[in-house]
């Protein structure tokens, strides 16, 4: 029996949608990076006159649209030399003390020093540890016999540590399908089992819902 003409477009349909969607998908995750990324960056360009940079809405030339999109990628290119500067400042005495002095002064200031410290704390315990989000485990969550994939984000739990008599370690278990939310659960050393996948194996697993699994590493890969 042959299949209806609204049956093979249906089919049709699914098929092209599945071939097209993880394109249509990565588009619209690197526009909304981009446009997140763009909204801060676009600061820099404060020294150009907006009916320049800006598109207009109301009357032309008059500033108050959206920043064209060529302004924006200048002002990305500038925020990246600008980053790159920074870095080469830190190499020299007067770069150093500049960053001192901006550290000292982000401290003073009410409210915004709490805010400041707790993101330089994170930064630097992320910047300082070698095996924060580097290392893919499995661990047993939610419950006993069930088992979620994770990442180690610290092996040093200080005072939680020493208080539970336990060698601790700390594991993000990402979310599915969205792994920028999750569980931090601390874990003993010997119920955490390191798997042999890389960070983007992993991520790719949590967030394809399982779909797609890593392949083994081979014998010779093992060996290296």
């Amino acid at each position: 029996m042959r299949k209806s003409f609204f049956a093979r477009w249906q089919r049709s349909f699914a098929t092209g949608l599945a071939v097209t969607l993880p394109a249509l998908l990565t588009i619209a995750a690197v526009k909304w990076v981009f446009g997140t990324i763009s909204s801060g960056t676009d600061l820099l360009l404060f020294f150009l006159p907006k009916s320049e940079t800006h598109q207009g809405l109301i009357y032309p030339n008059d500033g108050k649209g959206p920043v064209f999109w060529y302004w924006s990628v200048a002002s990305l290119a500038l925020a990246f030399i600008l980053i790159c500067l920074v870095g080469v400042l830190t190499r020299y005495y007067i770069g150093k003390r500049i960053i001192k002095w901006f550290d000292l002064t982000m401290m003073k200031l009410p409210l915004l020093n709490k805010f400041y410290a707790a993101i330089k704390q994170i930064n630097e315990a992320f910047a300082g540890n070698k095996n924060s989000f580097k290392t893919v485990v499995l661990v047993e969550f939610p419950c006993p016999g069930s088992h979620s994939v994770g990442f180690i984000t610290s092996e040093d739990q200080g005072d939680v540590q020493k208080k539970s008599g336990k060698n601790l370690i700390g594991v993000f278990i990402p979310t599915t399908p969205n792994p920028t939310s999750g569980f931090l659960i601390l874990v003993p050393e010997e119920k955490v089992t390191k798997l042999d996948m890389t960070v983007a194996d992993g991520i790719k697993y949590i967030v394809s819902l399982g779909s797609i699994a890593p392949e083994l590493p081979s014998a010779a890969e093992k060996r290296r």
